[in-house]
C-alpha cells in the first residue's frame, strides 16, 4: 500500500508526534508499505525514508511555538497528493491539514488519526477548579459539533487508545476505531538499570545513594502539570529522602523553573533525544511521576513500565488505561494532595515485591509494531472496501 499522512504537527524538533511518526515510517518499511509524510515546514524539501519519505511544504511559523509551522495554502499539498496517487490518505490533526485532505479532489479513501483531545488538554484543565469535565464538554458543544462535521468527510476515525475512543464516541463522532499505541520494547528494558547513573542523579538532587529516585519526563507544557508534580514529590513523606529528576523543555519552561526554585532535591535536565540514554534513565529510577490527564495513550508511562519502573499518574487520560494495580497508583487528576498521597502509597509498599511485579509487567507492555500492524491492516481493509 502507498499511504500519505498529512501531518500538521510533525516537526524534526517536535515531541511525541515526531517520535510516533518517525517510528511509523520505520514500521511501514518493515511491513512492506510506502509511507509519505507531508508536513508544514520552513522550506520545501524532501527526505527519503525507506520506500517513502518526509515532504516539507513551506509554510508560516506557528505563532505560539517556534518548533512548528502551519499549513496555509492547500494547493501544494493537493499537488503532492495528485503526484503520489496514494491508496489512502491520513490526516493527523483536526485543523487546517484535515480540511485540506477533506477537500482534495482525488478518489483515495481518507482516514483521520486523532492524536489528542484539545478540550481535555485546555478548557477542562483551566476550568477544573470551577466546573467538572462533563460541564466543560457541554460548554464546548461547538467544538464537538465542528469535529463531527469534519470527521464526516473521513471513512474512518482512529483513536490511539480506548480512553480517547470513548471520548469521541461519547460526543457523537462516528466510525471510530480504537487502535492502541505501543512502544519500542527493544529500546526499553529493566536490564538497562545503571546503579552508577542512579547514584549520580541522586547526587545532583543533593540526596544520598540510599534515597528514592523519582523521574518525570516530557515537554514543559501546562498540560503536563510539572509544578504540581514537583510540589507533590516535595510534600511526600516516604521515610527516606526523595530526589526528583525532571527531563524536558518547552514553552512552559519559565514557570517550571520558578516552581523548582527553592527545592534542593529537584534537578532539571534538558531533553534526552538519545533513546538508549533515555532508556537507561528510566530503568535506573525508582518511580515515574506523571501529571498529564489528557494524553491519548501515555507513551512515557508505557516506556517507563517497559523499563521495569512503577508509575504514579492521574485517573483520567491514557495512563489510567495502562495502570496496573500491582505496579501503579492513581490519583484524582490535577489534585496535588491526592498525587502526594498516591506517591506515598506506592513508596510504602515492600520494595522487593514492587520490583518483582514491575519486572513481570515490563514484558506485557504493548509493542509499537503490534500497533502499526493493526493500523495498516485496518487501512488495507478500507482500501479493499473502496475498490469492491
Amino acid at each position: 500500500m502507498r499511504l500519505v499522512d498529512v501531518a500538521e504537527f510533525y516537526s524534526p524538533t517536535g515531541g511525541g508526534v515526531r517520535t510516533y511518526i518517525d517510528r511509523k515510517l520505520q514500521a511501514a518499511e518493515q511491513l512492506g508499505h510506502e509511507l509519505f509524510v507531508i508536513a508544514p515546514g520552513p522550506r520545501d524539501s524532501f527526505e527519503q525514508r525507506g520506500a517513502g519519505g518526509v515532504i516539507q511544504v513551506r509554510s508560516p511559523r506557528l505563532p505560539f511555538d517556534a518548533n512548528y509551522h502551519m499549513f496555509w495554502n492547500a494547493a501544494p499539498v493537493h499537488a503532492w497528493l495528485d503526484r503520489l496517487a496514494p491508496d489512502l490518505v491520513e490526516a493527523s490533526s483536526p485543523w487546517r491539514g484535515a480540511w485540506i485532505v477533506a477537500r482534495w479532489s482525488g478518489s483515495a479513501p481518507r482516514a483521520m488519526f486523532v492524536h489528542s483531545d484539545p478540550v481535555a488538554s485546555y478548557p477542562q484543565r483551566w476550568l477544573a477548579p470551577v466546573v467538572g469535565p462533563e460541564q466543560v464538554d457541554s460548554l464546548f458543544w461547538w467544538f464537538w459539533r465542528y469535529l463531527r462535521q469534519l470527521t464526516a468527510h473521513f471513512g474512518s476515525v482512529v483513536a490511539g487508545g480506548a480512553w480517547l475512543a470513548d471520548r469521541l464516541m461519547g460526543q457523537g463522532v462516528e466510525a471510530v476505531t480504537s487502535i492502541p499505541l505501543g512502544i519500542d520494547r527493544t529500546a526499553f528494558s529493566p536490564t538497562l538499570r545503571d546503579e552508577a547513573l542512579r547514584s549520580r542523579l541522586l547526587g545532583a538532587c543533593a540526596c544520598p545513594s540510599d534515597a528514592r529516585l523519582v523521574l518525570g519526563v516530557g515537554r514543559f507544557h501546562p498540560e503536563k502539570r510539572w509544578p504540581m508534580v514537583m510540589e507533590a514529590v516535595t510534600r511526600a513523606r516516604a521515610g527516606t529522602p526523595l530526589g526528583l529528576v525532571l527531563i524536558g523543555d518547552g514553552v512552559d519552561r519559565a514557570r517550571v523553573l520558578r516552581a523548582a526554585a527553592g527545592k534542593p532535591h529537584v534537578q532539571i535536565l534538558p531533553p534526552i533525544h538519545d533513546r538508549p540514554r533515555l532508556a537507561a534513565h528510566l530503568a535506573s529510577a525508582d518511580v515515574l511521576m506523571h501529571g498529564c490527564e489528557s494524553e491519548t495513550f501515555g507513551l512515557i508511562p508505557a516506556e517507563a513500565m517497559a523499563s521495569g519502573l512503577p508509575v504514579v499518574g492521574p485517573d483520567r487520560g491514557g495512563f489510567a488505561h495502562l495502570a496496573r494495580p500491582e505496579t501503579s497508583e492513581v490519583y484524582q487528576s490535577g489534585d496535588t494532595a491526592a498525587a502526594t498521597a498516591a506517591l506515598e502509597r506506592l513508596l510504602a509498599r515492600d520494595p522487593q515485591t514492587l520490583r518483582a511485579a514491575a519486572l513481570q509487567a515490563a514484558a506485557g507492555v504493548r509493542r509499537d509494531i503490534d500497533h502499526f500492524t493493526e493500523l495498516f491492516d485496518h487501512y488495507a481493509s478500507i482500501v479493499h472496501r473502496s475498490r469492491a
